[in-house]
């Protein structure tokens, strides 16, 4: 006998995000959050481009109080888009931030202490609170970020991923608490639709409730490969008919996330579409769209471009074979060039991410197959590039770390001499 699923929809104060319901897109701010000018002068300019939810980093008590008065001055100026409080590690700041402060508190509770017991509390402390003022939650895990307790018992793998987020769900249940959406990112293409595929069949066969998802590909980096890693992640699961909502993570001016965002939404309601496109940016987002999920599942080995048109003419040869390694290299099948993984930056970075990656990239241009991590903090810069063979992490204060593998090997080092130390550290390895 088929078990009856009930689909539960989270309402983001009146952004309704689940099964029937529209696609909702959102993004993130790149401001420091206690500089409140700044935020709210971006909130404004991603709402003008069309978030339906604008997410701001909250990881200090500081920056709650800096939340509440950006979202005074938005509501101030008729802006009722709902904010999301993006915190990682401390529960009291996700506690205070629930009290109705944010319209959405984003957690990975599991980083809420190293004793679950613990852990499991402050989670149920926090559900008390979200009920209260109507703040709703995503649990948000990144492949980067599963526990010693999780990956000591299942690896750092998709079961891993599905098996920490169905502990949380399961409490969620028991509470009596579902104005939740659940991620589960990764910057590896494959390793993320696999991880939610898997909590889709789970959360329906032990639930019997399917909670809404947020679809992303994390430090998916810039320019074209930004944009087709994440279509190849996000649109594979999109023509599964997963996901509910969905961020595109840029290393870029955060409004550039939304047309993509857009775009991939539009596709996931069209059940057949051709690749004769206006613009560049609408034929890589359609291609990866269309053919991405063939080459995930090993079902298809190649790509024909031969009918695809932008702005009326067809592509050269050399458009093709260089479509056709990104595309292929996003789907893990085969790597030409170096892989970046890079974050997207937000306040907690404290400098210029998208000129030293682009800096990177020319340095290292060499490598093919190479995979380097340009990440904005030391917060969760280390644990969000577990794929990475390298890494370059922002310690604050004009210094960067460098990471070989897992290792952190180079403490320290002056921005002005990172790029050329970490040009050194893959040539000698």
């Amino acid at each position: 006998m088929i078990q009856k699923i009930e689909y539960i929809v989270c309402d983001v104060k009146g952004v309704k995000i689940g099964e029937g319901e529209p696609i909702v897109i959102q993004s993130m701010c790149n401001t420091p959050t206690e500089d409140v000018a700044a935020t709210v002068r971006q909130c404004k300019e991603l709402h003008d481009a069309g978030a339906q939810l604008i997410r701001i980093t909250t990881p200090g008590l500081r920056d709650v109080k800096a939340l509440e008065e950006i979202k005074k001055e938005l509501r101030a100026s008729g802006i009722e888009t709902p904010l999301v409080a993006d915190v990682h590690f401390n529960a009291d700041v996700a506690l205070a931030a629930a009290a109705g402060i944010a319209d959405k508190v984003r957690i990975n509770p599991g980083n809420f202490s190293k004793d679950h017991d613990i852990a499991i509390s402050k989670f149920r402390e926090l559900i008390s609170i979200c009920k209260k003022y109507g703040t709703a939650l995503r649990i948000g895990l990144n492949h980067g970020s599963l526990g010693e307790r999780i990956t000591s018992l299942y690896g750092d793998t998709p079961a891993g991923m599905v098996k920490a987020v169905m502990e949380w769900l399961s409490v969620c249940v028991e509470e009596h608490f579902e104005n939740v959406v659940v991620s589960l990112k990764a910057s590896n293409t494959k390793v993320m639709v696999d991880a939610y595929r898997l909590l889709y069949i789970t959360m329906a066969e032990e639930l019997g409730k399917l909670f809404p998802l947020h679809l992303g590909v994390t430090e998916a980096g810039n320019g074209d490969s930004g944009r087709i890693k994440s279509a190849v992640g996000i649109g594979t699961l999109l023509a599964d008919g997963i996901g509910n909502t969905i961020r595109v993570s840029l290393t870029e001016n955060p409004v550039n996330e939304l047309p993509v965002a857009r775009l991939l939404a539009d596709l996931a309601s069209q059940k057949e579409f051709d690749l004769n496109c206006a613009t560049w940016e609408e034929f890589i987002v359609k291609a990866a769209y269309k053919f991405a999920g063939p080459l995930l599942d090993n079902k298809a080995d190649d790509i024909s471009l031969i009918d695809a048109t932008v702005a009326g003419k067809h592509l050269s040869e050399a458009q093709i074979a260089d479509y056709r390694d990104e595309l292929l290299q996003a789907c893990r099948r085969r790597f030409t060039k170096p892989e970046y993984i890079a974050c997207p930056s937000c306040g907690r970075t404290h400098y210029d991410i998208e000129t030293v990656l682009a800096k990177i990239k020319e340095a290292t241009k060499e490598f093919a197959g190479v995979k380097i991590a340009v990440m904005g903090c030391i917060v969760n810069g280390p644990g969000e590039m577990a794929d990475a063979d390298f890494g370059y992490v922002g310690e604050g204060g004009g210094k960067i770390t460098l990471y070989k593998g897992k290792e952190a090997v180079m403490r320290g080092i002056p921005q002005e001499n990172a790029v050329e130390k970490l040009l050194e550290l893959i040539k000698n390895s």
